[in-house]
């Protein structure tokens, strides 16, 4: 951590504060208005959850940025850094491939600024401001080097679309000739989304749940954003972000996301020509390469040093790698894409559903799913991505595709309208946990042979498929069922092969221990419930059945999870596989193992899931339900090893959202790890303890809502009279 700055640092701080008193709107040729603190109210009510009301979404941004560095400090102005490419110059060499990939993002931020809407511009200056007035204010809780001078284009850097380095890591790994030995059985980070329809539930109003699942330092922030007129939405307004992936809803209509893993990209090998040096072969001639060279600086001990790096470009991307002739292009839907706030804020704004598609359409954002419903009783399931229309099979991330005309590579995407989608369908509901869109709805599964070739197959892991068991029925649901509904401890996983374990344990002529362990887990009720025993020892058993007996991992642990099965998933059964064990007797094996480590680790083999698995939060220690998804959970949560060897919450179900779309809606909603980072504040853990009993909060989004929660009301830098 680099020191902070005085509180008294000097003429500068001082001078800079009487400009942030008088901070007004930069546009040149617009009226000046009132300074914005002026111009924006922020309420906290219970919680600590801002209602931020203002006169215009320049000022209702800068209250946004405000509560942001109020409740996250330096973390939000480091992030604005990050942007501009400047990491290295204050933290040293370690940040030098962070800032030369973000000193493109920001070049782009920088030419393509002008280009966006009045209103986005105004959300991205009043940020700026937001930040920057803070600091000023605040100058001893930042380092002395952080100047308070960031713009609205620092801001609007912070989301510049770029390729995917991941898919170019794995391709030059392969053509390398190494593989990855770290692939994962499940890719944790997720989401759950459902929708119902008025039929299903008792209120006759259409209810939506938003249930993004990252690590808990990903920053989810509950924030409702109010300009009379203009704009009234609650959700999640990501820390250091006036706009990143949000879900939430405004009075007529919200949406969730959930991540969907599209493949949006090409790598295309060109031909080098061999008569001059830095060209290649296309379409009948010889073009150049585009060459730019970039210069970082970055701290070396109490001096600065600098290193320059040389980038080459093509018409259809940037290059990745040079040999064998070869020039291997990366051609990515949405590389530089630089609207995708200005989509957000559309759909934030939009009052019907005719209104939110057409934002879609802009096709800024490049992914996700998007579950939907409104006040009219809508509900709308898209899978969005701007992906390739390809001339030619995808080569993935494996295969480099020969290209020596413009014919030979993709040129635009899909149109919207092939994408898939589902609106109003039978059985009134939607949901998405990750899986491809095909069943949405067990009602109108989408056929496969509908889409192009180069969108997913069929898929449908443990943890769709225990949404489905929770939804696919005819019961109808009150917005307090829903919450509880959703936070299932069930274990799907235990459903599926538990039978065949006690089998192959009891054949194997246990030791006594192993045979009171096995009867453990033959009366477990197959939840992950914090008073459930029987939880830890089977997915101790269940991970070394999996992962095998030796040390070694194996090179594919997605395949290796598949084949642990007696019947892998098929979509001749989507439901009802994978079931069963394909090796009884390893998992015997694999059982009496468990027995040993689960006591050598935790004290006993038959410990309560609550007595392992915990939230620990400031002086917080409590029991929780939640498991991976491979393991069948709905409730997600994900653990790291505390020094006591407890499993200790880390990821998964933080932000939760539920509501129903009345007039007025009505939600209840948990932010696990509260609205602020700092220690000191009283809202860094409140919601903690609600969390792990599986409770959601009351939201506030009327006027007399948030009045009848109400504990401060305050501008930026000044208490307003009568605050409690």
């Amino acid at each position: 951590m680099i020191a902070a700055r005085p509180a008294n640092a000097g003429l500068r701080v001082a001078l800079a504060t009487v400009v942030a008193l008088s901070v007004c709107s930069p546009t040149e040729g617009r009226a000046q208005p009132r300074p914005l603190q002026e111009r924006v109210e922020i309420r906290r009510t219970a919680y600590g959850v801002p209602h931020i009301l203002a006169e215009d979404l320049e000022a209702a941004f800068f209250g946004l940025a405000y509560c942001h560095v109020e409740d996250y400090g330096e973390r939000v102005a480091i992030g604005l850094v990050e942007a501009r490419g400047e990491l290295a110059r204050y933290f040293g060499p370690d940040s030098l491939d962070a800032d030369f990939r973000n000193r493109r993002t920001y070049a782009r931020a920088l030419e393509t600024y002008h280009l966006l809407d009045q209103d986005m511009r105004d959300v991205f200056e009043g940020y700026a401001a937001g930040v920057n007035y803070y600091i000023q204010l605040h100058p001893e809780e930042f380092p002395e080097w952080l100047e308070p001078s960031f713009a609205g284009r620092d801001v609007a850097a912070r989301w510049i679309e770029t390729y995917d380095r991941g898919a170019v890591n794995r391709f030059l790994r392969r053509l390398t000739e190494r593989t990855d030995s770290a692939s994962q059985a499940q890719n944790e980070a997720g989401s759950n989304a459902w929708a119902f329809a008025p039929r299903r539930t008792r209120s006759g109003k259409a209810i939506l749940v938003r249930n993004p699942h990252l690590d808990w330092e990903a920053g989810y922030y509950e924030a409702q954003i109010t300009v009379p007129g203009v704009i009234n939405f609650y959700g999640d307004l990501r820390v250091g972000y006036p706009l990143y992936f949000n879900g939430g809803f405004n009075e007529n209509l919200g949406w969730a996301t959930t991540n969907n893993d599209p493949d949006l990209d090409e790598i295309y090998a060109l031909d080098v020509d061999p008569e001059r040096p830095d060209h290649y072969l296309f379409d009948g001639g010889s073009l150049p390469l585009r060459r730019e060279t970039i210069t970082v600086l970055f701290r070396n001990g109490p001096g600065l040093g600098s290193e320059t790096r040389e980038f080459w470009y093509t018409p259809l991307g940037p290059v990745i790698h040079r040999g064998n002739g070869k020039i291997y292009v990366m051609r990515a839907a949405g590389d530089l894409e630089y609207r995708a706030a200005q989509q957000f804020l559309r759909m934030m704004q939009a009052d019907d559903l005719d209104e939110w598609k057409d934002a879609m359409r802009m096709r800024a954002q490049l992914g996700s799913n998007f579950t939907y419903a409104d006040r009219r009783g809508n509900i709308f399931y898209l899978w969005n991505a701007t992906i390739p229309e390809l001339p030619h099979e995808s080569g993935g991330d494996s295969v480099a595709i020969a290209a020596s005309r413009s014919s030979d590579a993709w040129m635009q995407p899909v149109d919207f309208d092939v994408l898939p989608q589902v609106l109003n369908p039978n059985g009134g509901y939607l949901h998405n946990e990750n899986d491809p869109f095909h069943y949405a709805n067990l009602n109108r599964p989408l056929d496969p042979a509908d889409y192009p070739p180069n969108f997913p197959e069929p898929e449908l892991g443990l943890r769709s498929q225990h949404s489905l068991e929770l939804i696919h029925n005819r019961s109808k649901f009150s917005l307090e069922e829903v919450v509880a509904l959703k936070h299932s401890p069930r274990m799907l996983l235990a459903d599926r092969v538990k039978p065949d374990l006690v089998t192959a344990v009891r054949a194997s002529n246990p030791e006594p221990e192993v045979l009171a362990a096995i009867q453990l887990i033959e009366a477990w009720d197959n939840t992950v419930a914090p008073e459930s025993r029987g939880g830890t020892l089977f997915e101790i058993c269940f991970r070394r059945y999996w992962e095998g007996e030796g040390e070694q991992r194996p090179a594919d642990r997605s395949a290796a999870y598949e084949a642990a099965f007696s019947r892998p998933w098929s979509p001749e059964e989507p439901t009802t596989t994978p079931r069963g064990l394909s090796d009884p007797e390893a998992a015997a094996r694999a059982f009496a193992w468990a027995v040993e480590e689960t006591k050598r680790r935790f004290g006993a083999w038959d410990v309560a899931w609550g007595e392992v698995h915990r939230v620990r939060l400031g002086d917080l220690d409590l029991p929780v339900s939640g498991c991976s998804g491979w393991l069948g959970c709905f409730r997600v949560i994900w653990y790291d090893e505390d020094e006591d060897g407890l499993q200790v919450a880390s990821g998964g179900d933080g932000w939760v959202l539920a509501v129903e779309f009345g007039d007025p809606p009505r939600a209840y909603s948990v932010l696990a790890y509260g609205q602020s980072s700092r220690e000191d504040s009283p809202h860094s853990t409140d919601q903690a303890e609600m969390f792990t009993r599986g409770e959601l909060k009351r939201v506030a989004f009327t006027e007399p809502q948030i009045a009848e929660q109400l504990i401060r009301r305050y501008r930026p830098g000044e208490e307003i009279e009568g605050s409690r």
